[in-house]
């Protein structure tokens, strides 16, 4: 087998399009009507550094574009067993209302790493993980990778699929069947086009269909059947990528009965989302939504994306809280966070090494609690502050000029009043704004100035 960078992350959204905001669970239970979602995943820092986690991690979001990490981006639980740590999680909500979570058996990208295992706990609310074992798919000489399950509901069972190495030759998308997630049947190859497919991801019972998504050759396609019987899938798309791109992840929109969310993720260390959208998931055309409208978890890879109640969400918040930093997105370069190099304050692209340099906490302004400051998450003895008008990161050193240069004040965005833009508390008619990608306080006058001016306060 020839390994591939990185094994990668799907989502099952068992929802009727006739149901839209409702998820049928069997008889007798149902769940709320959903009006958020939980992101699970686990963490890579581009460096392999700072902010790499092969725990499980959550995430939390009320339209499923902008996410909000629980327990300040740390892991809730860390495998025990095999290599002691998770790739590729995912989280399936049973027949019976709970859920359970399934992730693969490895820890970092030694590829080399065989198990024919996967990692399995149960939860009731996803405050707390119990159970937890591994459970054993099949006997080949052959990684279990990325699993996602769902209901089959002509069987009566789960069934389990993932990517492994068959007697084909390359990789195909496998499935075992299961009661309980703590024995399977045997192994059956469920999707094999004829050429090496990973990263299986699926949509059931969309207007009589059952969707699968997949990775073929760097790209996100799409594959449809009427049975969800092994070997039914007939691919129907064209690929959609950003650059070589895996892990899709299908998220029905919440709020409408026809929006449908494809994610994926490029296959680096600190892997970049991308988002498309389609009205139609039978057309199998997919449109790139603009990095301005989402904003995935700090170091995230290779989600898996469920819907939740409302009460399920703030439950979900007050039990693992909010972070306590943020993230500022620029508007008109979407893809750069605001951070500090060489103590000197600017916007590059995400990703961002140590991540530690892009997160701030906002405090009560030094010059006037009514204002922010910017504190370094990294360096907390210094803040962002103004010096012939460019933004660096200095040592507070209790004057009040520091204290002056180092207030603003928060205002509705100049370009888009749902974001955000900060006025100098010193200099009241300069805000900040990034000029060739450099942080800096000036007048604000033209539409160019107020774009860069204005920044998503975020995570």
């Amino acid at each position: 087998m020839t390994p591939r960078p990185l094994p990668s992350r799907r989502l099952f959204l068992g929802m009727a399009a006739a149901t839209p905001l409702a998820l049928t669970l069997g008889t007798g239970t149902a769940q709320a009507a959903t009006s958020a979602y939980v992101m699970c995943y686990f963490t890579e820092s581009t460096s392999l550094g700072e902010g790499t986690d092969y725990g499980l991690h959550l995430a939390v979001s009320q339209d499923s574009l902008n996410w909000m990490p629980l327990n300040q981006n740390n892991p809730l639980v860390t495998p025990t067993e095999g290599d002691l740590g998770l790739r590729d999680p995912f989280i399936l909500r049973k027949q019976d209302g709970t859920f359970v979570v399934i992730a693969t058996d490895l820890k970092g990208t030694d590829w080399t790493y065989v198990s024919q295992y996967i990692h399995v706990w149960y939860s009731t609310d996803l405050r707390t993980f119990t159970g937890y074992h591994r459970l054993k798919l099949h006997d080949m000489n052959t990684h279990a990778w990325a699993p996602e399950a769902f209901w089959d509901a002509g069987r009566g069972q789960y069934a389990v699929i993932y990517s492994a190495v068959n007697d084909s030759g390359h990789n195909v998308i496998m499935v075992n069947y299961t009661s309980d997630f703590l024995t399977a049947s045997a192994p059956q190859v469920f999707f094999d086009p004829g050429y090496d497919v990973i990263d299986g991801d699926m949509a059931v019972g969309v207007n009589g269909y059952n969707y699968l998504y997949f990775k073929k050759d760097q790209t996100l396609v799409g594959a449809r059947s009427t049975s969800l019987d092994p070997g039914s899938f007939t691919e129907f798309t064209t690929g959609v990528a950003h650059g070589g791109t895996e892990a899709p992840t299908l998220v029905k929109s919440a709020t409408s009965s026809t929006t449908w969310y494809l994610w994926g993720d490029t296959y680096t260390p600190n892997g970049v989302f991308y988002a498309w959208q389609s009205g139609d998931l039978a057309s199998g055309s997919w449109a790139a939504l603009d990095q301005k409208t989402y904003t995935q978890p700090l170091n995230s890879k290779h989600c898996g994306i469920t819907t939740i109640s409302s009460s399920e969400y703030a439950n979900l918040v007050a039990k693992w809280g909010t972070p306590t930093w943020n993230r500022l997105k620029s508007y008109n370069y979407p893809a750069r966070y605001v951070r500090h190099s060489n103590f000197v304050g600017r916007i590059d692209e995400y990703p961002i090494d140590p991540p530690s340099d892009s997160q701030w906490t906002l405090v009560p302004g030094l010059a006037d609690s009514s204002g922010v400051s910017f504190q370094s998450v990294n360096y907390p003895t210094r803040y962002l502050r103004h010096y012939d008008y460019q933004l660096q990161l200095d040592v507070n050193d209790g004057t009040s000029t520091f204290a002056a240069d180092a207030t603003f004040y928060r205002t509705a965005g100049l370009a888009d009043a749902s974001w955000a833009s900060f006025r100098s508390y010193n200099y009241p008619t300069r805000y900040i704004r990034h000029s060739d990608f450099v942080l800096r306080i000036d007048p604000i006058s033209s539409t160019t100035d107020q774009q860069d001016a204005t920044f998503r306060v975020g995570y």
